[in-house]
């Protein structure tokens, strides 16, 4: 059984705490995230391909270091840091040291590698990686009451709510800077301060380098009305119930966690940049290589899935150098159309 009797009201931050990262939470079950929900890890290999081009050009900027660290954040089943060491060149991947960041145990016959750590080493040279890490950061939730004053949302182990106390002076002063709330009773937000906090400690860990989150985000002036808190079980979204049996999840504000240097942007925009556009193969190879066409074909569809507006192309990207030029980064750094940032 997860942390908490099933009649104990708690804030949602240590209700989901225990429910996903406890004795029994549900990141420390065997089929691992992805037995429940699909990224643009498992979507396809193309998306492992282009962090590794990525990581190649952070090589680049570090002007090749004797040993170039690669840093997989929130690793489930180490799907991303296999997939981009098998995509290196040969050259690169003999100075990269590898290290999966993840509570769960390590899989059997991960690559020999691959160093399994519960939390990031310290004085990165190179890339950190966090997919889909900070959406699973637990944040608490706020909702406007009768009086128009946002209150903390509790939760029992079976999801039923109420509200509880005000907000700390903290939290009303990040809702206010990044998710200003009418006075108008039932709308919510997700108060994001824990992710701000863990992912400024992420980019301490970086010496010199990359570090890079990507998540589902929303930006200031579009935040939703009532939130984004939800559940995933067994590929299908659900309630978010906090009893460890599904996923529990919510969009970042991915520029609250904006330090100085940093930028969001589009995932269509970062892959695009990283060679990933999903263009369609020309129709003439169909006639003098066929097998390849089908090929081409079907990577270029992987790719549209990665950059779809609407899907996996809307996830953000937040981009944050550490003690690097931009240029050499190939364009994910310089200024994007305003239209296009997140």
């Amino acid at each position: 059984m997860t942390d908490g009797t099933a009649d104990e009201w708690r804030g949602w931050r240590a209700a989901t705490e225990a429910a996903l990262y406890g004795p029994d939470g549900f990141y420390r079950r065997p089929e691992g995230p992805a037995g429940h929900f699909r990224t643009s890890v498992h979507a396809s290999r193309l998306f492992a391909e282009a962090v590794a081009r990525l990581l190649c050009r952070v090589d680049e900027a570090l002007e090749r270091p004797a040993a170039l660290d690669f840093v997989d954040m929130a690793a489930g089943r180490g799907e991303l840091v296999t997939g981009v060491l098998a995509a290196l060149p040969a050259d690169v991947a003999a100075r990269t040291r590898a290290y999966a960041v993840e509570i769960a145990d390590r899989p059997p016959g991960l690559d020999h590698r691959i160093e399994w750590l519960p939390e990031p080493p310290h004085t990165i040279t190179g890339l950190l990686f966090a997919n889909e890490w900070l959406d699973n950061v637990p944040v608490e939730v706020a909702e406007v009451d009768a009086a128009g004053v946002a209150r903390r949302v509790l939760v029992r182990r079976d999801g039923t709510e109420r509200l509880g106390e005000q907000l700390s002076a903290a939290e009303a002063r990040w809702l206010a800077r990044w998710w200003p709330l009418p006075a108008e009773e039932g709308l919510r937000a997700e108060i994001g301060l824990p992710r701000d906090e863990v992912w400024a400690d992420a980019v301490g860990s970086v010496g010199r380098g990359l570090a890079v989150a990507v998540d589902y985000a929303h930006a200031v002036d579009a935040r939703p009305l009532f939130g984004t808190l939800t559940g995933f079980r067994a590929g299908r979204e659900t309630a978010p119930v906090p009893d460890g049996s599904c996923d529990i999840t919510a969009h970042v504000a991915l520029d609250a966690c904006t330090l100085p240097g940093g930028r969001v942007l589009a995932q269509r925009e970062a892959l695009r940049a990283l060679e990933i556009t999903g263009a369609r193969p020309p129709l003439a190879l169909a006639t003098t290589q066929p097998a390849a066409y089908v090929r081409a074909l079907a990577s270029a569809g992987e790719a549209a899935e990665l950059t779809a507006p609407g899907g996996l192309g809307d996830f953000g990207w937040l981009l944050q150098p550490v003690g690097i030029e931009h240029a050499p980064l190939g364009g994910l750094l310089v200024d994007v159309p305003d239209h296009e940032e997140q």
